[in-house]
């Protein structure tokens, strides 16, 4: 028969277990409100991270280079109203200075907006990688499926044309947009190649783009 002590140990680690419970809930809470990292759309520029990225440079004007996020007015704005800022992951030897997103070497772009937010946040799969990952780029598509929810997606799948042909066997070319509450999602898949050229240019790809929920984008690939 428990004891009176038995019964206060037990209630203290009730306790302690509802008190880590407490504590943890927001913190995850945080982590899931974050797009992409530190990042997370509507954030103010002032609070974007200070150290662990860099390359910035306009992603319209490549050749552009800027000092940090606080120089993304020196980018043209485009027909969305937003500046777009190219920028990379640092730090990380073995991945050989690309920045990879779910195994997927990527290239990153944040929209921000005249009122100074991020208005939007761009994921590319870089068409420069390794034969072995370019040829999974397509498979993009359905990580970002699983990390955002298979469900509520509308899209728009296109045929075959006379450049855009099967790659053994295997063909997409489609347009994916999903709504919530908080989020606009834009997703595009491409896997096809032009018969006209050779066998190894081949266009195998994904686009992420993420948005303010009353963002007007509507441009994919």
């Amino acid at each position: 028969m428990p004891t009176r002590r038995d019964k206060m140990r037990t209630s203290n680690v009730v306790g302690l277990a509802c008190a880590v419970v407490a504590l943890l809930a927001p913190l995850t809470a945080v982590a899931e409100h974050n797009d992409l990292r530190e990042f997370r759309i509507g954030m103010p520029v002032s609070a974007l991270p200070q150290s662990g990225y860099g390359g910035f440079t306009c992603a319209a004007e490549p050749a552009k280079t800027l000092s940090g996020w606080g120089d993304y007015k020196a980018c043209p704005a485009g027909t969305d109203g937003m500046h777009a800022v190219s920028f990379r992951y640092d730090g990380n030897p073995s991945t050989e200075g690309k920045t990879i997103v779910a195994g997927q070497p990527v290239t990153l772009t944040l929209l921000i907006d005249d009122q100074a937010e991020v208005g939007g946040l761009r994921i590319d799969t870089d068409p420069h990688a390794r034969l072995y990952l370019h040829k999974k780029a397509h498979l993009f598509a359905i990580q970002v499926r699983e990390r955002f929810g298979a469900d509520g997606w509308t899209c728009r799948k296109f045929e075959p044309t006379a450049t855009e042909q099967p790659v053994g066997g295997v063909f997409f070319h489609d347009h994916c947009e999903k709504a919530t509450e908080t989020r606009r999602y834009l997703l595009d898949r491409e896997l096809f190649r032009d018969p006209a050229k050779p066998l190894i240019d081949f266009t195998d790809a994904t686009q992420l783009t993420i948005l303010k929920p009353d963002s007007a984008q509507t441009a994919g690939r």
